[in-house]
């Protein structure tokens, strides 16, 4: 399913003013339309206006004015990359144990002309497919159908691409009754020691347990506009100060933004979005996607396999960096 057009975008709480504007044009184009007049030099210096304030507004982003973009219910989802950024698609079903989850896509594609197994999280547009999904929330059994397909893509020599965008896994009863636990760390287990390159790429939300369920590899990447965090903001705001409306508060201290992240060195590139973000533009935000997959897989593809799993360990082996105190005794 295609994310909807720029014309039907729906406006962040901080967009007020873009909104404004883009209702002149619109009233603009409209008036031109029925009187059959030429409006074009006036729609000009609108536009222009238009493009000069979202430049500002996205130059001048808060952490949490970053989270509700990475969230924008129009934002691209896996799907809506699977359909602009693959040549062809097999999609594979099941975990062979329980049943097939839909909030994690898995198949065979072909990207930027390599062969690969895509696997990602998606959490459906409208109420029905939203239900089907879980609402991006994988249950074990679809982190079990994940690894299954990692592994037949180890045994075809093919590297992996991960799509990550949850706010976390399920967290309810029949989820734990059926081992979410024991799925999310049998993951990080066997995709530390795949023998083919994997490439995570955070499209959304990067949520807690949910996400590294299928965020370990070689690389992480971030769209410009997505996070990933141990915990949400509002989870941290109810935690720290009992009180979740401190969430704008959260975000800023947990340093989960794409900037953030790679000054701290957990993720290695930022792919920029379009101007406003990726819902504004999906077409040219999966273009930018296709690039640093082709970019990356060409570099990770080019390493001996040995050589690949000792640089997957020692990246991973870096997370997380402490400093050691010698206490002396007086």
């Amino acid at each position: 399913m295609a994310a909807p057009t720029v014309s039907a975008t729906q406006y962040l709480p901080f967009e007020q003013g873009l909104k404004e504007i883009d209702e002149l044009i619109r009233k603009i184009e409209d008036w031109a339309r029925t009187n059959s007049m030429d409006a074009a030099d006036e729609l000009a210096g609108h536009r222009q206006k238009r493009e000069e304030l979202l430049r500002r507004i996205y130059q001048n982003l808060t952490s949490w004015d970053r989270i509700q973009v990475s969230r924008h219910t129009q934002r691209p989802q896996t799907r809506d990359y699977i359909e602009r950024l693959c040549s062809d698609f097999m999609e594979l079903h099941g975990d062979r144990t329980y049943s097939d989850d839909q909030a994690i896509v898995t198949g065979l594609a072909t990207v930027a002309g390599h062969r690969l197994m895509l696997v990602g999280q998606q959490k459906g547009r409208d109420v029905h497919e939203r239900s089907r999904c879980n609402f991006g929330s994988p249950q074990p059994e679809g982190y079990r159908k994940a690894i299954l397909k990692m592994r037949l893509a180890e045994r075809f020599g093919i590297p992996v691409l991960c799509l990550i965008d949850t706010k976390g896994a399920a967290p309810d009863v029949g989820a734990e009754e059926r081992g979410q636990s024991q799925a999310i760390a049998y993951n990080l287990m066997v995709m530390s020691g795949l023998r083919v390159p994997i490439l995570n790429i955070v499209i959304g939300e990067g949520g807690s347990g949910g996400a590294l369920g299928i965020g370990v590899g070689d690389r992480m990447l971030i769209q410009e506009f997505a996070y990933f965090s141990v915990i949400s903001p509002e989870g941290c705001a109810s935690i720290l100060w009992k009180d979740a409306d401190r969430k704008a508060d959260a975000a800023e201290a947990l340093k989960i933004t794409a900037p953030e992240l790679k000054a701290l060195g957990v993720v290695e590139e930022i792919i920029p979005e379009p101007l406003g973000g990726a819902h504004r533009d999906p077409k040219a935000a999966a273009e930018m996607l296709k690039a640093a997959i082709d970019r990356t897989l060409r570099e990770l593809k080019a390493k001996p396999v040995d050589v690949l799993l000792e640089e997957r360990y020692r990246r991973l082996r870096a997370m997380g960096k402490y400093q050691e105190e010698t206490l002396t005794t007086v």
